[in-house]
């Protein structure tokens, strides 16, 4: 499958394995907190392990895909889904410039890196820069995961807890993609809740995105694709969690989104 924004002009279906005390889960994002861990709304755990969604995503060719880990205690299930399909799958949550090369040596294609670029909530390019240079700039994805502050998304680190100074706009995405290849940006707001996308937001990607951009956050039907397809001009590709069959859900299935994937492709070539 090929993910380059230069060779394709359509959305595609991006897989994903949220991963939390050591399993495969689908969760509010917006009530994730170390502060309050009883604030926690979770809508599904796997009884499956993470090797199995990594196989069933390898065994449907479906590229892309990103493994987060939402806090401490999953570092065994991200390795074990990594090692189920080397170079294939990302990797996000606590990723740093002392463990970004153990993490590509465990099987990762990219590392996804937030937090680690904000001491004290703050953007350091320095640390950008040097995340880039140890790993490559083709194996680093930024995550600009944000929530909306009045008429401004703000990036949000810190299992979306904390609001950096960084506004998510032109020219912010201009500057990280000097360092980076792709972008990854949950919209904390409305992720897990499975009542629509942000489609502001989705449109102002595909006004200001250059690289390859994924989009996760309240995707509720296969249409979805089509509308952020529209909405982008095809500059951003779209993951689904909580309303899919293979979460839990009752809303998509994994099937027609594999379908859609293969028609986009066939319709890029």
């Amino acid at each position: 499958m090929d993910l380059s924004s230069a060779t394709r002009s359509r959305t595609l279906f991006r897989p994903c394995i949220d991963l939390h005390n050591g399993e495969v889960k689908q969760i509010v994002g917006g009530t994730l907190s170390d502060s309050d861990p009883s604030n926690l709304k979770t809508n599904f755990v796997a009884s499956n392990s993470s090797a199995y969604y990594a196989e069933l995503y390898k065994n449907h060719g479906l590229e892309g895909g990103h493994v987060i880990k939402l806090g401490n205690g999953n570092d065994q299930a991200a390795k074990t889904a990594l090692s189920a399909w080397r170079g294939h799958l990302q990797i996000g949550g606590g990723i740093t410039d002392d463990n970004c090369l153990e993490w590509i040596d465990a099987g990762a294609s990219k590392v996804i890196v937030t937090s680690y670029l904000f001491p004290n909530a703050k953007f350091s390019l320095e640390r950008l820069q040097r995340i880039s240079s140890l790993v490559g700039k083709e194996r680093v994805v930024v995550d600009v995961s944000c929530r909306r502050r009045a008429d401004k998304w703000l990036v949000a680190m810190n299992k979306w807890q904390t609001i950096t100074d960084m506004e998510v706009c032109q020219e912010t995405l201009d500057v990280l993609s000097e360092y980076c290849s792709e972008f990854l940006i949950h919209a904390a707001d409305v992720e897990g809740l499975c009542q629509g996308i942000d489609e502001e937001l989705v449109a102002k990607l595909g006004q200001w995105v250059t690289i390859p951009t994924t989009y996760a956050g309240g995707a509720k039907s296969v249409t979805d694709l089509a509308l952020v397809d529209r909405l982008s001009g095809g500059k951003v590709d779209l993951t689904f969690g909580s309303s899919l069959d293979i979460f839990g859900g009752t809303l998509v299935k994994l099937e027609d989104l594999v379908r859609y994937n293969i028609d986009a492709l066939r319709q890029n070539n």
